[in-house]
């Protein structure tokens, strides 16, 4: 536990300047961040990051992650849908000279590990873009949830949310999250209005809180079917980046099509 609270508050004191700052240093954090997260993903499944396959999935990632930069360097019809589909090709091409080291069903984990954490991080970067108060927004609605069910877990929790892929969740400390969520959310809103209609964001803020709990069942599976505790060491008490970005990588997206950003 100890371990734990230190490495969150190092990580804030780091973390927190940068998405102050935002700009190219966001968008350089981001990227390492993005390019570790696909190396854990990558070594879950068996598969080295550096080779020819796992060049390709980078080069993939960040495409989708400065769509901008990159296609604005080329003729139009390199589309960033176009250019990451010429990646998927190039990923296939390469099942043909890896003797069977690499399957298609690794080109799928690749290909599919590259979107979801991909848009994700986009997403956090066009947030940022939309404005630092609705940024901070979101995360404390994701930490706030975390801790809630993590502290009304432990406390009051009975009835298993989902046994099977991560026995120590309860339906008690996910409503805990979401409680505290929604306090943490109305204090924020009150100095930092997002819109006119607070009702509306706190009702978001459930949406938000559920979608945070389902990214981090979503990763708790995949770390089950690859029998892992935690998708890496980076952070001791925490896991890896997907260990901590997991929420995230579901919310973003989700307050993206509410139209907020």
């Amino acid at each position: 536990m100890k371990q734990r609270i230190i490495t969150a508050i190092v990580a804030l004191i780091l973390f927190v300047p940068v998405v102050y700052m935002g700009s190219w240093i966001l968008e350089l954090v981001v990227a390492g961040i993005g390019i570790i997260a696909l190396f854990e993903l990558f070594r879950m499944k068996g598969n080295k990051i550096m080779s020819i396959e796992g060049l390709i999935s980078i080069l993939a990632l960040l495409v989708l992650l400065f769509p901008n930069y990159v296609t604005k360097l080329m003729p139009e019809q390199f589309t960033t849908q176009n250019l990451f589909y010429l990646f998927v090709l190039l990923l296939l091409v390469c099942t043909v000279f890896s003797k069977n080291n690499f399957t298609f069903d690794d080109v799928a984990v690749a290909v599919l590990g590259t979107m979801y954490i991909g848009y994700g991080f986009r997403f956090l970067l066009l947030t940022r873009q939309s404005g630092l108060g609705l940024l901070l927004f979101v995360l404390f609605v994701v930490w706030s949830t975390d801790i809630g069910a993590y502290l009304i877990g432990r406390k009051l929790g009975k009835h298993k949310l989902a046994p099977s892929i991560s026995p120590n969740k309860t339906i008690e400390g996910a409503l805990g999250g979401i409680a505290l969520a929604i306090i943490v959310a109305f204090i924020y809103l009150s100095y930092y209005p997002q819109m006119n209609n607070t009702s509306w964001m706190l009702v978001l803020t459930i949406i938000l809180s559920v979608a945070g709990q389902l990214g981090d069942l979503v990763e708790s599976a995949l770390k089950r079917y690859y029998d892992v505790k935690d998708s890496g060491k980076l952070l001791p008490g925490h896991g890896g980046i997907l260990d901590r970005f997991d929420s995230l990588l579901f919310v973003l997206p989700i307050l993206y099509f509410s139209g907020m950003v």
